[in-house]
């Protein structure tokens, strides 16, 4: 675990390994749990157990099988806000409310100039927006920007929610401005992956790809603005 650097100049974010990522719905959980106590609460449920259940989820997480025969795999795929640096959410926000962090690149919703339009949703091309039914605002992933500067937590703890109790070591935090940061250093040895780059967002968040795709991809050096294998089919997926 990496804690939250000291400068003011950073940029925040995530990065999650899919080679690694076993599916447990751990980090969806306690997320919930977290934020239902603190910056964002409550996250709502409505109906849990019946027909139509309905609720508020920062960490969603999808599960595809990609490939065939011997090549098939398991894909889990954890998703929540990517934070991205050109986010859609805060252009097309009317009120100002979707807006993203100088100070760290964090992009949060004022809940009380929210007025619950869900133009952030239907711009987002991730889907990482939730709209609150019972408050009648839109939430999303902040990061634990609650939790993240909260000086009375040992520093060691003091990262998102969802880092912390990964039990597979899949999702790493830090600061994507420093070189020698944990999560720079991973996208740099491990080819990290924007998700969708084609759209422009320049999502902070970064994906690791399974290492067998890895390694094609590292084979191809001149295009590696081109998702392969695996990326690839993610992308188709997640685009429909």
């Amino acid at each position: 675990m990496t804690s939250l650097p000291t400068s003011t100049n950073t940029k925040l974010g995530l990065v999650i390994d899919l080679d690694i990522c076993v599916g447990c719905h751990a980090c969806a959980v306690n997320c919930k749990e977290w934020n239902t106590g603190g910056h964002s609460a409550p996250l709502t449920d409505t109906d849990p157990y019946g027909a139509e259940p309905d609720g508020v989820w920062f960490n969603r997480v999808h599960s595809y099988e990609a490939g065939d025969g011997a090549d098939g795999r398991t894909v889990h795929f954890p998703k929540s806000c990517l934070h991205c640096e050109d986010a859609p959410c805060v252009t097309v926000c009317p009120t100002g409310a979707s807006y993203k962090r100088e100070e760290d690149g964090i992009v949060l919703v004022n809940a009380d100039t929210c007025i619950g339009c869900k133009l952030c949703s239907w711009a987002c091309p991730y889907g990482a927006r939730e709209f609150d039914v019972d408050e009648g605002v839109m939430k999303k992933c902040t990061l634990c920007v609650d939790r993240i500067y909260n000086e009375t937590l040992e520093e060691e703890e003091r990262v998102p929610v969802c880092v912390s109790t990964c039990p597979a070591g899949a999702r790493h935090f830090g600061d994507f401005n420093d070189p020698n940061s944990a999560v720079s250093q991973l996208v740099v040895e491990r080819l990290g992956y924007d998700l969708m780059p084609e759209l422009g967002h320049k999502p902070t968040n970064k994906y690791l790809p399974p290492r067998e795709a890895a390694s094609r991809h590292a084979a191809l050096p001149e295009d590696k603005s081109q998702p392969k294998g695996v990326l690839k089919w993610l992308d188709r997926v997640l685009s429909v």
